[in-house]
């Protein structure tokens, strides 16, 4: 009798460890995860990004210049961003929606934005812009292998679209009030 007491006392004591090294182990799961996904700031992340890559002549406003941008080399466009349509505007909506496919058809990260006036504002825009690229940064000389370079931010936002990459509907950023 002993003997079993012993061994369910052993298989207790086992048990209960086991739950709470369980417990412990799904609440640094769960840290680590919410750490990683923690996109409260990504319209703050956003207008960083913007207003770097626009310091370095990397932006492209305007439904109409994306377009005949993308139209002549897609490769070279890192991000493309969309406010939220305006209501009424179909003509509009149809080029956005068919821009916004172009995008995934060729791996451009799709962001879309809750403010065609904040996004004006940002690029420092008098009318009112409802897209713009952001072109890719190259490392090396144009005769050698060029690889595609990130700064932190566009990490982060390749990150965050990667999170949403196959999700049927994507976020919509709030830009920052400018």
């Amino acid at each position: 009798m002993v003997v079993d007491e012993a061994r369910i006392q052993h298989y207790q004591n086992t048990k209960v460890m086991s739950d709470i090294n369980l417990g412990q182990h799904l609440e640094a799961i769960n840290d680590k995860a919410t750490k990683q996904m923690d996109y409260s700031k990504i319209g703050r992340t956003v207008k960083t990004a913007l207003l770097k890559a626009q310091a370095e002549s990397r932006v492209i406003v305007g439904l109409s210049a994306a377009i005949q941008v993308l139209s002549k080399s897609p490769e070279g466009s890192l991000f493309c961003l969309m406010a939220v349509p305006q209501i009424g505007d179909s003509a509009t909506h149809m080029h956005e929606v068919l821009l916004e496919a172009f995008c995934y058809e060729n791996d451009i990260y799709v962001i879309k934005v809750d403010c065609p006036t904040k996004l004006s504002r940002i690029l420092g825009k008098t009318e009112v812009e409802s897209c713009c690229l952001v072109q890719k940064t190259w490392t090396g000389a144009a005769d050698e292998d060029n690889e595609e370079q990130l700064n932190k931010q566009e990490a982060m936002l390749v990150d965050y679209c990667e999170a949403f990459w196959d999700a049927p509907q994507h976020p919509i950023v709030d830009l920052p009030v400018v």
